[in-house]
């Protein structure tokens, strides 16, 4: 993707949220934090494929997956639907984060290569 500056920049804070998770959960692992082999897996897979958005390699393709784990993680970890009160508006917050960044990795995905395109 031939972008400028303004592009690499935005791609490169698209991706610093799943860096920066995935490290952050993997490190705390390391330093003998209780956390489930399932969260485990899906830290490496936030971290790997945050790098690669990171660093362009086939944008189209990373995008669009850090797109769907996006969407999956808005869907399994913040129910908001499922709850009352404060609680409720806290997970509706986060889900609309997520969302949020599903749009942009999407956006990304379809400016991937140069040529826009259409869903």
């Amino acid at each position: 993707m031939r972008e400028g500056p303004g592009i690499l920049l935005a791609r490169l804070l698209m991706a610093s949220v799943f860096v920066v998770m995935g490290a952050y959960r993997l490190l705390a692992a390391a330093d003998g934090a209780a956390i489930p082999n399932s969260t485990l897996v899906f830290s490496a897979v936030e971290l790997v494929l945050g790098l690669l958005v990171a660093i362009g390699w086939k944008l189209r393709l990373t995008a669009s997956l850090a797109a769907l784990l996006m969407l999956a993680d808005a869907l399994l970890s913040h129910p908001f639907w499922a709850l009352q009160g404060p609680e409720r508006g806290a997970q509706l917050l986060h889900f609309m984060k997520n969302i949020n960044t599903v749009g942009g990795f999407l956006l990304l995905a379809l400016l991937a290569g140069g040529k826009p395109r259409r869903l």
